[in-house]
This record gives C-alpha cells, sequence and structure tokens, in this order.
C-alpha cells in the first residue's frame, strides 16, 4: 500500500503498476506523456522514502566510544557498572562544579564566554546527530551553511547587546558606530547571503534531504542560540539572576538522581525509564530548601546582585551599585501557624528570597520536561547520548538541556514581575542623543521638578 501511494496508480494485469492517466489525456498517452510519467514516478521511488520512514526506519548511530580516564577505570575496575557509573558521575560533577565556581570567581566576562562556548558546543553535538541521521555528508556547502548561519544569528544577537550595554564606549568609535546604526540592516543581508546560497545549492536528486536539514539547523539556532542570548540578558540584571537559576537546575538534577538511585521504585515517564517519582518528588523539596538559602547568602553582597555593567573609564565591566529594594532585609509577618512553631511574630528575609520559591519551583517541576524532551529526541534517533563529551554524563547537551527552558523562564519572569527602569541604561541612552535633543529633555525635566516644589527655581529661571 506504501508503495502504491507513493505512485499513485492502481495494480494492472500480473500485479504491475501502471501510472494513472492525467486529467484530459486518455489512459493509453503517446509515448513521451508515458516516458515523463515513468521518470517522475522513478524519482519519487528514489528520493521519496524520506516522506514515508516509520521510526524503526531510521538508521541508528554508531555507539560513541568511551571516554573515561584510564586512572579512573583502573581504579573503579572492582565495581559493578552501576556503582562504577555513579562513581565517575560524582566525580567529574564534582570536577564541573569547581570549574563553576573558578569561573565566577573570574567574572562576569568569563561567564558570557561560557555561556557561547555551551552554545557552540551543543549546536555542534546537534547539527551532527543531523548529518549521521540523515546521511548528509555529501549534501553540497551544508557543513559551511549550518556554521553560517550560527555566526549571522550570533552577530545579531550579541550587537543588540553590544547596543543595549556598551552605548557609551560605541561613541567613542566611529567604525563601531556605523555598525551599531546599520546592526539589523547588516544582520538581514548576511541572513540574505547565506539563504541564497542554499537556494542555489539545491541539488535535484537531494531536494527533500536539504530542506530537512534546513529545517533541522534553524530550529537548533532557536533552541542554543536564542536561549543562550536570553541567559547573557539575565547575567546583566545582576549575577544572581544567572547563578540561583542555573544552580537550582544542577542542584534538582543532581538531587533528583540521588533521590532515584537510592530510593526510586515507581517510573515517573516512559520516555524515560530511569527517572522515578520518588527522584522527582525529593528533587523538588530539596532543590526548594537550596534556591531558599542560596538566595540568601548571594543576596548579601553585591557582587551578585548588582547589574552588569561595562564602565568605560576603568574598561571593565562592574558590579557596584546601591542594593534595591529586592535586596535588602525586610521584616515579615509570620502565619498563625508558624507563629506556635517557630515562637516568633516576625521573621527577616530578603524580598528575592520570595521570587527563588518560584525560580526553584519552576527548575524543579516544569525544567525536568527539557530532559524529557532531550530523551524523546534521543530515542526517536536510537542515541543515548548527544555526545560523549564528559564520561558518565554524555555531551554538553546531555547537561543543560533543563536550562534551556530556564533561561527563557527567568527572562519572562523578570520582565513581567521585577524589572524597571536603569538608570544607567536610560543614562547611556540620552548619551547616544544629540546635545540640542539632550538639552530639551533637561530643560523638560527640570520645570517638571520646578512644578513639582522638588528643585527651587533660580533667578535665570524666574
Amino acid at each position: 500500500m506504501l508503495e502504491l501511494r507513493h505512485r499513485g496508480g492502481c495494480p494492472g494485469p500480473g500485479g504491475a503498476v501502471a501510472p494513472p492517466p492525467r486529467e484530459g489525456e486518455a489512459a493509453g498517452g503517446d509515448h513521451e506523456t508515458e516516458s515523463t510519467s515513468d521518470k517522475e514516478t522513478d524519482i519519487d521511488d528514489r528520493y521519496g522514502d524520506l516522506d514515508s520512514r516509520t521510526d524503526s526506519d531510521i538508521p541508528e548511530i554508531p555507539p560513541s566510544s568511551d571516554r573515561t580516564p584510564e586512572i579512573l577505570k583502573k581504579a573503579l575496575s572492582g565495581l559493578s557498572s552501576r556503582w562504577k557509573n555513579w562513581w565517575i558521575r560524582g566525580i567529574l560533577t564534582l570536577t564541573m562544579i569547581s570549574l563553576f565556581f573558578l569561573i565566577i570567581y573570574m567574572g562576569s566576562f568569563m561567564l558570557m564566554l561560557l555561556v557561547l562556548g555551551i552554545q557552540v558546543k551543543c549546536f555542534h553535538e546537534i547539527i551532527t546527530i543531523g548529518y549521521r541521521v540523515y546521511r548528509s555528508y555529501d549534501l553540497p556547502w551544508f557543513r559551511t551553511l549550518s556554521w553560517y548561519f550560527l555566526l549571522c544569528v550570533n552577530y545579531f544577537f550579541y550587537g543588540e547587546t553590544v547596543a543595549d550595554y556598551f552605548a557609551t564606549f560605541v561613541q567613542r568609535e566611529e567604525q563601531l558606530q556605523f555598525l551599531i546604526r546599520y546592526h539589523r540592516f547588516i544582520s538581514f543581508a548576511l541572513y540574505l547571503a547565506g539563504f541564497c546560497m542554499f537556494v542555489l545549492s539545491l541539488v535535484k536528486k537531494h531536494y527533500r534531504l536539504q530542506f530537512y536539514m534546513f529545517a533541522w539547523t534553524h530550529v537548533t539556532l532557536l533552541i542554543t542560540v536564542t536561549q543562550s542570548h536570553l541567559v547573557i540578558q539575565n547575567l546583566f540584571e545582576g549575577m544572581i539572576w544567572f547563578l540561583v537559576p542555573i544552580s537550582s537546575v544542577i542542584c534538582n538534577d543532581i538531587t533528583a538522581y540521588l533521590f532515584g538511585f537510592f530510593f526510586g521504585r515507581t517510573p515517573l515517564i516512559k520516555l524515560s525509564p530511569k527517572k522515578t517519582w520518588e527522584g522527582f518528588i525529593g528533587g523538588f523539596f530539596s532543590t526548594v530548601v537550596f534556591g531558599f538559602i542560596a538566595a540568601y547568602v548571594l543576596s548579601k553582597y553585591q557582587y551578585f546582585v548588582c547589574p552588569v555593567e561595562y564602565r568605560s573609564d576603568v574598561n571593565s565591566f562592574v558590579t557596584e551599585c546601591e542594593p534595591s529594594e529586592l535586596f535588602r532585609l525586610q521584616s515579615y509577618s509570620l502565619p498563625p501557624f508558624l507563629k506556635a512553631v517557630l515562637r516568633r511574630e516576625t521573621v527577616s528575609l530578603y524580598p528575592f528570597q520570595i521570587h527563588s520559591i518560584a525560580l526553584s519551583t519552576f527548575a524543579s517541576l516544569i525544567g525536568p520536561f527539557g530532559g524529557f524532551f532531550a530523551s524523546g529526541f534521543k530515542r526517536a534517533f536510537k542515541i543515548k547520548d548527544f555526545a560523549n563529551t564528559i564520561p558518565g554524563h554524555g555531551g554538553i547537551m546531555d547537561r543543560f538541556d533543563c536550562q534551556y527552558l530556564m533561561a527563557t523562564f527567568v527572562h519572562v519572569y523578570i520582565t513581567s514581575f521585577i524589572r524597571g527602569p536603569n538608570p544607567s541604561k536610560v543614562l547611556q541612552q540620552l548619551l547616544v542623543l544629540q546635545p540640542e535633543q539632550q538639552l530639551n529633555i533637561y530643560k523638560t525635566l527640570k520645570s517638571h521638578l520646578i512644578e513639582k516644589g522638588i528643585l527651587q527655581p533660580t533667578l535665570k529661571d524666574e
């Protein structure tokens, strides 16, 4: 039946399939019409099979080689595979956390470079799966175009970031002024160049395959580049908006694994058979407690709570400010049942700790669905991990599949419930204006302050 649908005909004598007559033609048309129809049928048979494949038809990707260091293999050789994997995951997890703390100490710029590096690696892992599954090694220009589109999209998003947060620096460089002024036009022109290159690279026998991979590339860009851009936007709001969400996802990943490993009995979801309800629930409560404590500790330090700003006078990023109300201790009245238990009327908290409960709840209840999505993706293409970059963990994408959902949520949360006017950003936007425009704004603001009685008029004003 599948073959009949492809050919669009009916079985004739002896089971042969003949193409249907075209509209306005008799079944026994001329020789040229039959020849053309046969060619179209042949092409459809040879290259139309991608549309009709089931999951079982997708070729398996060869398993990745084991990259576990030999010293670990020898040290853990006497353990069962279950406990060996547990120790490898634990040791590598502690190593990655230590490196993460080191990068935090090195400052905001290094964190941005880390996000960029993770983005590029995740893009590479997903695109490589496409290469293997769809056997696209011989597609003309495809690898080049994939990385070209990555470059174009990064140029657009990071250019927007430079325009928003580095206006004072841009004003001193004429070449940068030109790039920023026409940034969106340049970005669009670069993308159009790649689009035209793709159209010119189309080969008749590869049409479907090339369009599959074109869509694959753009979805991958949406997952990786857009989300990493939001992570950096969150970082500019203050390092705490970067650290608490990311560390909450990491905490949930670790604690859910531990609870599931030691207490897991009830399967949670078929997409990921090793996930259990015990791990899911244990991870939720652990993450909420961790997020609440982490928010309390980080809220004490300007380094974490102040927006990340670029200071042109020192030519570096700074995190110095007067902390907002969100990061100042306030007293809250306790509910009656807690008053009896704690024997106190009020408790002092940072308002950000209240917000951390929302962030931690999302990280532990909704964030894992990013992991389930990734599990479904891997099952669809018959792979265990996205790559073998980190022994015991898989690829970089295996570790950051939940982080991308979290980045979007935090950005939406900040813009919806937190963000107010940023004085430094307003000042940067004023500096971009012409002197006459700045003077008009100054006069308008001054007259408004005089009317409100905030500012006393001078003789010149009168």
